[in-house]
């Protein structure tokens, strides 16, 4: 799990380029939660600053944390100067400074789950909010997506890592609401869903692909000839279902 959460740097400028950025309609359902003025925040994981500038946008100071300084000079050309920058992973982060609001947009899951709610609660405001979203990357063709499986199969699995706590896809509590909720230092677990439909031509698509880790840690010319296998299977534009999966606790 390690050797995947730091590949990203080696394709920052691919990953600015082909990943999506969130909408402020995140925003205003975190600020909509919170029911309280909401000044500072913490981002985990804030890779080129997809949801960084976003927050930033609504007037938040944020504190844009990656262990990463490749992702982090990506993410200096597209945020606000006023954005504070650390290169540090998660369970690095000092413990003095504590936030109105600590999220995390698709990173959670490669922080490490040992004392991962104790620090998270630390570096929280009394009454402070969490935030963790993320969407997926689906083909909303069926029969597109398992041309797709099939034609990376030879190398690359399921692309989706999978829940930490082993949920299932088809629980009505999904993670990490599900340890949310089981933990005492959070109340006021809450998931909402936000639906994203887009339509984005095949290379596109597979630049995308070419920024996730399943494609990362292989070598380099294998990588190559896997995402043409891909592109060979997609017609010249997919329908893409990004639904936004938000998750939002209270510290207790």
């Amino acid at each position: 799990m390690t050797e995947r959460a730091l590949t990203f740097g080696s394709v920052a400028a691919d990953y600015e380029r082909y990943r999506p950025g969130y909408p402020d309609d995140v925003v205003a359902e975190v600020l909509a939660f919170a029911g309280r003025p909401v000044a500072t925040a913490l981002e985990i994981g804030a890779g080129t600053g997809k949801a960084t500038r976003v927050f930033a946008a609504h007037g938040l100071r944020v504190t844009a944390s990656d262990p990463d300084a490749a992702m982090l000079a990506e993410l200096v050309r597209h945020v606000p100067g006023t954005v504070r920058r650390v290169q540090a992973p998660f369970e690095e982060l000092p413990l003095g400074t504590t936030y109105d609001l600590v999220y995390a947009a698709a990173a959670l899951h490669w922080t490490r789950p040992e004392g991962r709610w104790e620090r998270m609660a630390a570096l929280l405001e009394p009454g402070g909010v969490f935030a963790s979203f993320g969407a997926p990357r689906d083909l909303a063709d069926p029969a597109v997506g398992d041309a797709l499986r099939e034609a990376q199969s030879p190398w690359v699995g399921d692309i989706v890592v999978p829940p930490p706590d082993g949920t299932p896809a088809d629980s009505e509590l999904q993670w990490p609401s599900t340890e949310l909720s089981a933990s005492p230092l959070f109340t006021d677990v809450t998931q909402v869903v936000l639906e994203v439909r887009t339509s984005v031509p095949a290379e596109d698509y597979v630049g995308l692909m070419s920024t996730v880790s399943a494609f990362l840690v292989l070598p380099p010319d294998t990588r190559r000839i896997a995402l043409d296998r891909v592109r060979a299977a997609l017609p010249d534009e997919v329908e893409v279902v990004g639904d936004i999966r938000l998750h939002l606790a209270r510290k207790a």
